[in-house]
């Protein structure tokens, strides 16, 4: 697990994951799917992600790709700060 997935993982587990901590979380999970996150919660981590990171996300980036797993979270941030 990269820096990025653990910050993310643990941004999710924290602000998402209220009752139960120990849920295992795979870095390919779908969070909208297992219900974690939904579309207030993906406005709360596109700014938690530009304020943790020091990215700024277009509007079009604001996609399922880019934000429906760690795993694709992490991705994206990092191609974000590469190309910074």
């Amino acid at each position: 697990m990269t820096s990025i997935d653990q910050r993310v993982t643990t941004f999710i587990r924290e602000n998402f994951l209220f009752s139960d901590q120990a849920t295992p979380l795979s870095p390919t999970d779908s969070l909208m799917e297992a219900g974690l996150i939904d579309s207030t919660g993906v406005l709360e981590l596109v700014a938690w992600l530009e304020q943790e990171f020091g990215i700024v996300m277009a509007d079009a980036d604001i996609v399922p790709a880019n934000l429906d797993t760690i795993a694709g979270i992490s991705a994206y941030v990092a191609r974000k700060r590469s190309a910074a």
